[in-house]
């Protein structure tokens, strides 16, 4: 580092002698002012720290010293929220809570200010940071003071004893609306608590969706009133594939496995997450991947069964069938899961769903007839449509995987992207919203390393520069079709993922590559700053007992 300086130094100072005319001592004044100039580190735009960096940092020459005498000040019950999130790491970093004071006159010479101000018009993700000696200034929305508050969170040193945190100015607020992160918690369950430091990971770089997948043949996960079998029975299967799907022949375990989530877990963990203003999106697959469903209530299947909850993975033959029954069942299950999530959109799967079944189906056949459609693709398109409908008078938009684009569109459903971007840019073309999600970008559950030494994945290899090279909005569109993209989003299947610490493995550090994807605006994407910044970032995980992959490291 001092070689560098030194070599700059004295590359500027060969400029300044050419162009100027002076006598030596001026050129030794100028010669001494630069070398200040250049180590105070104003001279170049420096990297925050923070991830995913923001949008504009200026610096001071101050430093503020965080202590135990320090004092938070807030002004609203939302500021009060941020004060808590803060003293909880603070808690971890300095083995001390701060000292609250809300509303007060109290002065302090060391402190703290979050400061929740309104807004004018739409809600604003904006925050801004300032940084002295005497005082540390967070303000913005409810919103933005949460996200203000995970820039402080990493801000603060973790390997020195002297808490100093340098003077800065900044102002943030993120390229997409849409930043989100997927949990499949049907292949393997994970605890309440589980799912709360889920949240905690997306929170830290301003994630404010996490897609939450419920419903799969291997387990059903939410309690349903009105259905109680779907929990009884669909919550557990009698036994896992052992190994990768591929291996000949398949082994499985005899041991009875799965859980679930009650109504009061899930109120419990939509308020945990609305609190980091993190929208918790259900999903409810269908009209395939619903083995679990038929197999605790098989009348609405097109053969009756009997099923069971299925032990392997992939992709299997028997779905919803499309009776009315069915469609009864389906909407009374819906309307308990819209009164659960204040979220404006409810998840309805829609991918990959075989049409044998369909096919064979007298009723399903019949109802092909009936409506006037042209084959069992067009029948599906019938089936997402008359969901959508009946979501929509809940308040509801849909999203689909990119399959609900087979057979015709419903007329307002969202659009993920998954199987490429070709889907999204297609719906995007039809004027419809798209969240991308591409499976060569964004699915975590790839190897992100050497396959021989990494844990068992699914296969594909998606390392952390490849995600970091992501750009969610295609050339393609021109520029009225390209606000059709919301922003983008990772997925993380868990067939291969049976405990939480794997769970973490597998999204650190690659949700931090997708962070800046989604959030910043760089110039200049460039891999090598990035990673030097995470480098530095992987001591805060440290602290936090974070398990993450080190393969950016070799």
């Amino acid at each position: 580092m001092r070689l560098c300086v030194k070599y700059v130094i004295k590359k500027y100072y060969m400029k300044t002698k050419k162009i100027l005319c002076v006598s030596a001592s001026l050129r030794e004044i100028i010669y001494t002012l630069l070398i200040l100039f250049l180590l105070t580190g104003n001279a170049f735009p420096q990297a925050s720290g923070i991830i995913p960096e923001p949008q504009k940092v200026e610096y001071n020459n101050e430093w503020f010293v965080l202590s135990g005498m320090t004092i938070i000040k807030t002004n609203s019950p939302e500021s009060d929220i941020a004060a808590n999130i803060l003293n909880d790491y603070l808690y971890l970093l300095i083995g001390k809570r701060l000292s609250v004071n809300n509303g007060s006159d109290y002065f302090a010479i060391n402190e703290i200010v979050i400061s929740e101000i309104e807004n004018d018009g739409e809600p604003s993700e904006e925050y801004s940071l300032g940084i002295n000696g005497k005082s540390i200034v967070l303000k913005g929305s409810a919103d933005g003071l949460i996200h203000g508050i995970y820039s402080l969170i990493q801000l603060i040193p973790v390997d020195d004893k002297n808490k100093k945190i340098r003077g800065m100015e900044i102002t943030d607020y993120p390229k997409f609306g849409y930043r989100g992160m997927h949990l499949d918690v049907c292949r393997h369950f994970f605890t309440k608590d589980e799912v709360k430091r889920y949240i905690d990971f997306l929170a830290l770089y301003k994630m404010n969706y996490f897609h939450w997948h419920l419903t799969e043949d291997q387990g059903w996960r939410i309690e349903i009133k009105k259905y109680p079998k779907l929990t009884e029975i669909g919550a557990y299967r009698n036994g896992t594939l052992i190994g990768h799907a591929g291996k000949k022949p398949k082994e499985y375990d005899d041991l009875r496995y799965g859980g679930f989530y009650t109504q009061e877990d899930i109120k419990e963990i939509v308020a945990y997450a609305n609190e980091r203003k993190i929208t918790v999106i259900p999903e409810i697959e269908m009209p395939g991947h619903s083995l679990a469903a038929l197999a605790s209530y098989p009348e609405f299947s097109c053969t009756g069964g009997p099923f069971e909850v299925e032990r392997e993975w992939g992709v299997f033959e028997d779905v919803y069938c499309t009776k009315e029954e069915t469609f009864k069942f389906l909407e009374d299950v819906l309307s308990e899961v819209a009164e659960l999530f204040p979220s404006p959109y409810i998840h309805i799967g829609g991918d990959e769903c075989p049409k044998a079944r369909w096919k064979n189906c007298p009723a399903c056949q019949q109802r092909i007839k009936d409506e006037g459609l042209k084959d069992e693709n067009e029948l599906q398109s019938y089936f997402i449509t008359r969901i959508e409908k009946f979501l929509n008078s809940k308040g509801k938009t849909i999203i689909g995987w990119d399959e609900i684009l087979e057979g015709g569109l419903a007329p307002n459903a969202v659009v993920m992207s998954w199987r490429g971007t070709e889907g999204g840019i297609e719906a995007a073309k039809m004027n419809h919203y798209v969240i991308m999600t591409p499976v060569s970008y964004c699915y975590f559950d790839y190897y992100q390393g050497n396959k021989e030494t990494e844990p068992l994945a699914i296969g594909g290899f998606t390392p952390v520069e490849k995600v970091y090279a992501f750009d969610p909005v295609p050339d393609i569109l021109n520029d009225e079709e390209k606000k059709f993209i919301l922003g983008a989003q990772a997925n993380l299947w868990t067939e291969y993922i049976p405990g939480f610490s794997h769970v973490e493995y597998m999204i650190f550090p690659r949700i931090c590559a997708l962070s800046e994807v989604v959030w910043s605006y760089p110039s200049e994407r460039n891999f090598e700053n990035f990673k030097s910044r995470l480098i530095n970032h992987f001591k805060l995980l440290d602290v936090l007992k974070i398990n993450y992959c080190k393969e950016v490291l070799k």
